[in-house]
């Protein structure tokens, strides 16, 4: 039974603004649900750790790592016979709205895996960034991260503001390719809370909050970007604020009626590469009408019983992971016991994960100086004989170089009654809205090719850039069985040791969400340097961390979650049909079942 409130305001921090009444058609909107969830999941949102205990259930379940609100969505999705795709999908663009578009956009990117309940089909949907076709000059795009520092002030970036930093961004055209394929809802069903949530507005996070502070004046460049994050009396808005953000609702509106076109082809469009042009970018109207988001075929790997089924082309950071899983069977760190428990495998688990010959960021001369003789191209990366020579170099305590190049996304995972399962993560692929503070309509542009000119310089025009992201479904003698999705600037050290965990310990998603973890070790100058581990302070013991022999910094459990990746799954139990679901509890997303 549907429980209303009044119309108006959202009056306290503990609760966002219901405005349909007693009577209301059914929806997936806050205002639909019962007055109890908006309460308890707008606390889980407004939280920074409001602690994340593991959802279980049959009938449905999602996940996500941040804006547990948004979960929240996505299990109204399921509860109205909406598809496992309906649920993420419904769930991320809550997610945007919720996050003002400041880590990820409309205008962003989105990957996605899903596997057939019943067939054990597995699809995947790479909507990335696609390049400009009149970037003549990739390499001289303003812009670089700052070498610098860790988490934020690494990923801040540095140059003058610049339209030629954006990219053509997949979301809007990969959400409705999914759904044609997958969805259950209707398309504009799928809006339904993100519209309520932008137009009826939220009271201002303290995460938001601190948002807004830090790129204030990068916000205040541009009146459109202005008028959205800044008051009347020219203030910016701070925590327990009132933030509506109107016309981004109207743009959500006329996307659920007319569809990605009109963000594409239509009014939005025009306005985006206007906006795009004035501040010097080499974007089109033909860019935007000619991208298509691309299915492929997934790449998979076999290990003691398990499909892992990753995204297809273009996407490096399935060949990565492949690359890593490998090198951990190369190393026998299964045969030595768990790292939390073996200074050796924790050490070899180390090494494993920081070779990660994906080096996006690098010249092809700058790699094969990282590992002279051996191969480094796709194929080669995804063979147990690359692993082995790779190892062999790894094993000789060759120095290690890291790359502290981060990112910034949300994730989410759904099961639906059927079983079917999707994982989604989408980003803005920089960091708070960039320094150019884009914004068209409510919609924010991202300026993610200031730190990916290497990436762009060596893809065709037009073309897709393959990217890092680490998403996949495990199959257990051909049925689903797990779907996750990770996020972050450690996500790779986060979804190999998960993985591991899983397939290698044989853990249950709750262990492997608590198990001890190795963080991403970041080098302050990115130069080359020995091993330096980086660990959460308490989950390691002592004399296996002495045992190592290497430099141990750790981390207290509030800043973990700048030092690492943010994993998420749920897994459905092929015997009993019981569904479990896992989010990181070190952030403010939720898992939520029923």
């Amino acid at each position: 039974m549907t429980e209303a409130v009044k119309d108006g305001p959202a009056r306290s921090s503990e609760t966002p603004t219901a405005s349909a009444g007693a009577g209301a058609a059914k929806t997936l909107a806050p205002s639909g649900w019962p007055a109890a969830d908006r309460d308890h999941f707008w606390q889980i949102q407004q939280a920074a750790l409001p602690g994340n205990p593991a959802g279980r259930g049959q009938g449905g379940a999602v996940a996500t790592a941040l804006n547990g609100f948004a979960a929240r969505v996505g299990e109204e999705a399921l509860r109205q016979g909406g598809s496992a795709v309906d649920a993420v999908m419904s769930a991320a663009l809550a997610q945007i709205v919720l996050g003002g578009g400041a880590v990820i956009s409309f205008f962003g990117i989105l990957a996605l895996m899903h596997v057939d309940g019943d067939s054990g089909e597995v699809t995947s949907l790479n909507a990335g960034w696609n390049t400009v076709l009149g970037e003549d000059d990739p390499m001289s795009i303003p812009g670089k991260l700052n070498a610098a520092g860790d988490g934020i002030a690494n990923m801040m970036g540095s140059g003058e503001p610049s339209g030629r930093t954006a990219l053509v961004g997949g979301f809007m055209r990969g959400l409705e390719a999914a759904h044609r394929r997958h969805g259950k809802l209707p398309f504009a069903r799928l809006f339904e809370a993100a519209i309520e949530l932008a137009e009826d507005g939220f009271i201002v996070s303290p995460g938001l909050a601190r948002y807004i502070d830090i790129r204030k004046q990068d916000l205040a460049r541009l009146p459109e970007t202005r008028a959205v994050f800044f008051k009347a009396d020219d203030t910016p808005y701070v925590e327990g604020d009132h933030f509506r953000q109107p016309a981004l609702a109207e743009t959500l509106r006329r996307v659920a009626a007319e569809g990605a076109d009109y963000m594409y082809t239509g009014a939005w469009a025009a306005k985006c590469i206007e906006a795009i042009q004035a501040d010097g970018g080499r974007m089109t109207l033909d860019d935007l009408a000619a991208y298509q988001p691309v299915w492929s075929d997934p790449v998979t790997i076999e290990r003691r019983g398990h499909t892992i089924a990753l995204l297809g082309e273009p996407c490096e950071g399935s060949v990565n992971l492949i690359e890593t899983l490998n090198l951990c069977e190369v190393a026998g760190i299964r045969e030595r016991g768990h790292w939390s428990q073996s200074a050796d495998s924790l050490t070899r688990l180390a090494r494993s994960c920081a070779a990660m010959g994906g080096m996006r960021y690098e010249t092809e001369e700058e790699q094969a100086a990282t590992f002279p003789g051996i191969e480094m191209n796709r194929d080669a990366r995804l063979s147990k004989e690359h692993a082995r020579a790779l190892w062999s170099r790894l094993e000789d305590q060759s120095p290690i170089r890291f790359l502290p190049k981060g990112t910034h996304s949300d994730v989410v995972v759904a099961v639906d009654a059927d079983g079917n399962m999707a994982a989604l993560c989408h980003s803005i692929n920089c960091l708070i809205w960039g320094r150019t503070a884009i914004v068209v309509d409510g919609v924010s542009v991202g300026d993610p090719a200031a730190y990916m000119q290497t990436m762009v310089a060596a893809t065709p025009r037009g073309g897709q850039l393959p990217n890092p992201i680490e998403v996949g479904i495990i199959l257990k003698d051909g049925k689903p069985d797990t779907a996750w999705s990770s996020m972050g600037v450690g996500l790779h050290y986060q979804t190999t040791q998960s993985l591991l965990n899983i397939v290698d310990f044989d853990m249950d998603l709750e262990q492997t969400a608590n198990a001890p973890r190795l963080l991403l070790p970041i080098s302050p100058d990115a130069s080359q340097r020995e091993l330096i581990l980086r660990v959460v302070d308490g989950e390691f013991p002592d004399e296996v961390l002495d045992a190592t022999g290497l430099e141990i910094k750790r981390i207290q459990p509030v800043e973990a979650r700048f030092a690492q990746g943010l994993w998420v799954a749920i897994r459905r139990d092929a015997a009993t049909g019981e569904l479990t679901a896992i989010s990181p509890t070190y952030t403010n997303g939720q898992a939520t079942a029923f």
